[in-house]
């Protein structure tokens, strides 16, 4: 039976009040766990709408009694970003208070779940897997206190919420884009299923992209412990976890999150958290690609931003994307990417500055330099 929680927020002054709202379906106990969430970027909206219409699937499959596995559902992961207004403009991305970007700082406790498995770990990799996910909640609970603003108790929350889970899914989106997946190593090829279902043209992995965002809080530690304790003691890879990328911002129409929506309960059926048939699986629209790959296209001036090349585009290395205009003295940057690959983002702004990243280019083979804090904030 499906239920809706409100868990609340702590006030951030006087008078104010802010709740999340779970839709849960099923027991929490149940497996598959797979928990959804969007609007973490409380201005990256395609996903809210995709989970509108992902729970009148759900609603529907729930009332006769298709539901197997557990299912958890935020609809709207930031009530904090959704009320953030500067000069007319919505600021959904950082907090206002301080800069931080949403989706990033979640909680590793990596270290301490090593140290309260050491010594009760053994070789069936299944017995493993149920400790590690014992160990994670005990360190969580046992930081409970370091949540000392509306910010970070958010995101401490919002890790509770995923913890113990299969398969958990960031719902966001880019300024201008295709639809495009954000994966750890780990869980790749298992979330080929997912990336073909929902027909991304980009996927992009990586073990560690820095910053610490909200998917890697759920898939970095099980590569990290297993190379802890070694063979001897192994730990399988608990959780699949992605960032999805459900094109560009201004992509918000009921017939795209109809789609998308339906291509997520394909997968939920495929599954097995969702009985029924999810039919033939789409063949792949690209390959997987190494984050270390992409070529994050920089101005090297400021000025009037034109492109030349649209999302989705397939590009060669030294073809030119777009150009910087400076209208004062008629100078005119041409912008090259550096390697083969797909155009998968791009800025909607058409204002740049020196160093502004202005479009990203997916490509197959690590560039030179691309190591260490992958993700731009």
């Amino acid at each position: 039976m499906k239920s809706t929680i409100e868990i609340p927020l702590p006030a951030a002054g006087l008078g104010t009040r802010r709740a999340l709202t779970l839709h849960r379906y099923g027991a929490p106990d149940r497996r598959p766990h797979v928990h959804l969430q969007a609007a973490l970027h409380a201005d990256e909206l395609p996903g809210a709408l995709v989970l509108h219409h992902l729970m009148r699937l759900l609603d529907d499959a729930d009332a006769r009694g298709k539901v197997v596995g557990g299912i958890t559902v935020l609809p709207v992961a930031n009530p904090i970003g959704l009320d953030q207004h500067l000069m007319a403009h919505h600021v959904g991305r950082f907090e206002l208070a301080n800069g931080r970007n949403f989706n990033r700082h979640f909680p590793n406790h990596d270290e301490a779940a090593a140290a309260w498995l050491d010594g009760r770990l053994g070789s069936d990799a299944a017995a493993n897997v149920v400790l590690v996910r014992e160990a994670l909640r005990a360190c969580w609970e046992a930081a409970g206190g370091d949540a000392v603003d509306e910010g970070e108790h958010l995101r401490r929350t919002l890790y509770g919420l995923g913890l113990g889970a299969d398969i958990v899914l960031d719902l966001h989106c880019d300024n201008q884009a295709v639809m495009h997946v954000y994966t750890s190593t780990a869980c790749w090829p298992d979330a080929d299923d997912l990336t073909r279902q929902l027909g991304a043209e980009a996927v992009l992995l990586a073990e560690v992209s820095g910053g610490d965002p909200f998917d890697e809080a759920f898939s970095r530690p099980w590569v990290a412990l297993s190379k802890r304790f070694g063979p001897r003691q192994p730990i399988a890879q608990g959780c699949l976890s992605a960032t999805v990328e459900l094109r560009g911002e201004s992509d918000v129409r009921d017939d795209l999150a109809e789609a998308d929506a339906l291509n997520l309960f394909r997968f939920l059926q495929r599954r097995g958290a969702v009985a029924g048939d999810p039919g033939p699986l789409p063949d792949a629209r690209c390959e997987a690609s190494p984050l270390e790959g992409v070529d994050t296209v920089r101005s090297p001036v400021a000025g009037v931003l034109s492109f030349v090349a649209e999302p989705g585009a397939k590009i060669r290395a030294g073809d030119v994307v777009g150009h910087v205009t400076e209208p004062m003295t008629g100078a005119r940057s041409a912008l090259a990417s550096r390697t083969d690959g797909i155009l998968f983002a791009r800025v909607a702004t058409r204002l740049a500055r020196p160093g502004d990243v202005v479009c990203k280019v997916a490509g197959a083979v690590p560039l030179a330099g691309r190591s260490g804090k992958l993700l731009t904030d």
